[in-house]
């Protein structure tokens, strides 16, 4: 199993203020799987796949992701998970001042044993796999929001990731560029058997998904 909670529990807040927002989870996704989790608003989507991914610490119940539990580790253990894991956000995140192919090669500089020339030439394969061969030099602000979003699927795909985390990555696209976007990502994760836990409140991409789960509540639902 690539990714295993049981029995998540996460509050904000302390004492008389704490807010309650996972409530005993439990997620089991294969390799290789695409799930879509929906859920209303508030319901702890985008906390739980920060504690998935590494970025926020968790103190109850078990977070197993790639054989590393996650609750109550160490930074050691979530850096592993992270340099595992590719991140698609809603405001695509990428630096105005670099181009296409820049923002993707700046992701493979923590990968110590590729040289720059490899870097690059990764770079490029991934940026030509989503259909921006021709925009490898073109800033963001020159770019359509889904080519932007493109360059950031190909930023997350470029290490490799065995794990994709996305976070609403088409909600802030139109139809037709939000579909695009997600075929091109299904094809190549699927090309590489890589995992994908997608956070969506776009039912219209729900067809991409092996399965869909929706967060209610504190808990999983199964749809």
């Amino acid at each position: 199993m690539i990714i295993d909670v049981n029995n998540l529990k996460f509050s904000f807040g302390s004492g008389t203020l704490t807010q309650p927002v996972l409530n005993g989870v439990n997620l089991a996704i294969q390799k290789g799987e695409i799930v879509l989790m929906t859920g209303p608003s508030g319901s702890g989507k985008t906390t739980m796949l920060t504690i998935i991914g590494g970025l926020r610490q968790a103190s109850n119940g078990s977070v197993v992701i790639l054989g590393e539990q996650l609750v109550n580790s160490n930074e050691l253990a979530k850096v592993k998970i992270r340099r595992q894991t590719g991140y698609i956000f809603q405001q695509h995140n990428l630096l105005k001042s670099l181009t296409a192919l820049q923002n993707v090669c700046m992701t493979l500089e923590m990968y110590q044993d590729l040289t720059e020339h490899e870097r690059q030439d990764r770079a490029q394969r991934i940026l030509a796999a989503v259909g921006l061969e021709d925009h490898l030099h073109y800033f963001p602000e020159a770019l359509s929001g889904g080519q932007r979003q493109r360059v950031s699927i190909a930023r997350a795909l470029a290490g490799q990731p065995k794990i994709i985390l996305a976070d609403e990555p088409t909600a802030s696209l139109d139809r037709q560029s939000g579909h695009d976007a997600v075929e091109i990502l299904k094809r190549l994760a699927k090309e590489s058997n890589t995992t994908i836990l997608l956070v969506t409140h776009d039912y219209r991409i729900l067809n991409i998904a092996d399965r869909v789960v929706e967060l209610e509540d504190g808990v999983v639902k199964a749809v």
